[in-house]
């Protein structure tokens, strides 16, 4: 091989890696690309969702498991379940509220509104949160209002932070 030919060799393997490494760079970036606050649409809200919350009133535990999903009647609409566990909760159970609790709602714009039912006919509390920009649409944050029968007239919002766990 003559010097020419291996200069030629070591600067093709070079390219090819430089190449090779912005197009692996560029394609990360696309798999990286994620909706803005303002393009998420209901069904990005469909999966597993942590929630927080900020000083729950007392026998509602601080954390729980929220599943949202397509409603079955309208299909703009989320539907879905919350799920805590109340024997973590400070203070006992609160009669107002289950284990186990059903949600429908809507997404409009950046703004999450979900109404909370504990029996399945009578509201028991409302979530109002914002998707969080910068997010990808994986945060929301927002308030939870106790709405139950056996709420204080004056009853403060409780601020939550959702995070989505998994995606469907």
């Amino acid at each position: 091989m003559t010097p020419l030919s291996k200069t030629y060799v070591r600067f093709s393997l070079r390219s090819l890696c430089i190449s090779l490494a912005l197009l692996f760079n560029l394609s990360s970036g696309f798999a990286q690309t994620c909706p803005t606050a303002k393009t998420i649409t209901s069904k990005d809200l469909y999966g597993q969702w942590a929630v927080e919350f900020t000083g729950p009133p007392r026998g509602l535990p601080a954390k729980a498991t929220l599943q949202l999903q397509q409603h079955t009647e309208y299909t703009e609409s989320l539907a879905g379940t919350l799920l805590r566990d109340l024997s973590a909760a400070p203070g006992g159970q609160v009669p107002g509220h289950s284990p186990r609790a059903q949600v429908v709602g809507d997404l409009e714009g950046v703004l999450l509104m979900l109404d909370e039912s504990s029996n399945g006919i009578n509201l028991t509390a409302s979530w109002d949160g914002k998707v969080v920009d910068g997010s990808c649409g994986k945060t929301i944050q927002g308030v939870w209002k106790d709405l139950s029968s056996d709420a204080a007239p004056d009853a403060a919002d409780v601020p939550f932070t959702l995070r989505q766990i998994n995606a469907w």
